[in-house]
């Protein structure tokens, strides 16, 4: 794919981030609340969720809608995660990097979706707008599939900060031409390997839902290769 998989802050590790969270230098999200209130649907897509093991008695949160282009399939092996404020982390982390593939096949970097699901211009936010205006400067769309595999969270604050991490095999998934509809085709190396780890903030103005903070993306990760 054409795309730079870094953020801006990777050289910040996410357990500093998450330290600077517990300092008190991060938090909720009550600031960018009133600025992402998005009318939605389900989700679209071919996106599998994380389970629940409990019922919510929250309200059910109005998500923006997310729906795929039936040439692009984003797939999440399930994660068996029994504490429901962990499984709804790593939904909305899964959320997140789905609304990054929205964001590059509508081409938009103003996309409804990764603002949704992100702290209103944190880290995590500005890259998931850099990655979808880059895809769309250059002409690219993307195609094929990407699958996620080995969720694991990391509770940094209980019921308020989480790391999600998981792993992800870009080799059938691949940079498409907007204009001419080309495929870039390459043949799979290590490089279609990543591994991602996203900082996640729980909500204090919409129950049960969660935004991404931090996301650091390495390339290349052998230990994901299948």
């Amino acid at each position: 794919m054409n795309r730079s998989r870094t953020l801006p802050v990777a050289a910040v590790s996410m357990a500093a981030a998450a330290a600077l969270l517990l300092s008190g230098c991060g938090g909720g999200d009550d600031k960018d609340s009133g600025k992402d209130k998005i009318a939605g649907a389900d989700e679209g897509g071919k996106k599998s969720a994380s389970p629940s093991s409990k019922k919510s008695d929250a309200p059910a949160i109005d998500r923006p809608e997310m729906k795929l282009p039936s040439d692009v399939e984003i797939e999440f092996a399930k994660a068996n995660l029994s504490d429901p404020d962990q499984a709804a982390a790593a939904t909305d982390a899964e959320n997140f990097v789905l609304s990054i593939r929205h964001g590059i096949v509508k081409q938009d970097p103003e996309d409804a979706a990764y603002k949704f699901y992100s702290e209103y211009q944190g880290p995590a936010f500005k890259y998931a707008k850099d990655q979808i205006k880059k895809n769309v400067d250059a002409g690219y769309t993307v195609t094929g599939e990407q699958h996620f595999s080995g969720t694991k969270v990391d509770v940094v604050k209980k019921k308020t900060s989480a790391v999600v991490s998981f792993c992800s095999d870009a080799t059938k998934f691949f940079s498409k031409e907007v204009k001419t509809e080309k495929v870039h085709r390459t043949k799979p190396s290590v490089t279609d390997f990543a591994s991602w780890e996203i900082l996640m903030t729980a909500s204090d103005s919409n129950k049960g839902l969660w935004r991404a903070k931090q996301a650091q993306v390495r390339d290349g990760a052998e230990e994901c290769r299948r």
